[in-house]
């Protein structure tokens, strides 16, 4: 059974830091490209980050370039979302993704993010 869940999220205030995690099980995690992604109230769900199988390459959302990090742990099945200079408009759920074609794609539940003083 596939599994991708998502934790570490919360409230924190704005220029503040959380460090998302997505445990993966069920899949062969390495040959799988892992995004996070985000939606907020009323909104579209948004591409955030990318990170290729290898990890070689990382994709940003030009919104979040330059605070937030993606990163993998092969051995662990578990990808990560960094989160640095955090706004009030980065106040979303944030879902993790695995790829490995357009038919073959898996999501977690999402967790909370809140940004607010």
């Amino acid at each position: 059974q596939v599994q991708l869940v998502e934790s570490g999220g919360g409230l924190v205030q704005p220029g503040g830091s959380l460090r998302l995690s997505c445990a993966a099980s069920g899949f062969t995690f390495s040959a799988y490209a892992m995004s996070w992604y985000r939606q907020a109230p009323g909104e579209k769900r948004e591409l955030v980050a990318l990170i290729t199988r290898t990890g070689g390459s990382t994709t940003y959302a030009d919104s979040v370039k330059g605070r937030f990090t993606i990163s993998r742990d092969n051995a662990k099945n578990t990808v990560y979302l960094q989160m640095n200079s955090l706004k009030p408009e980065d106040t979303a759920v944030y879902y993790c993704n695995a790829a490995a074609s357009s038919s073959k794609t898996y999501w977690g539940q999402g967790t909370q993010v809140t940004v607010s003083s």
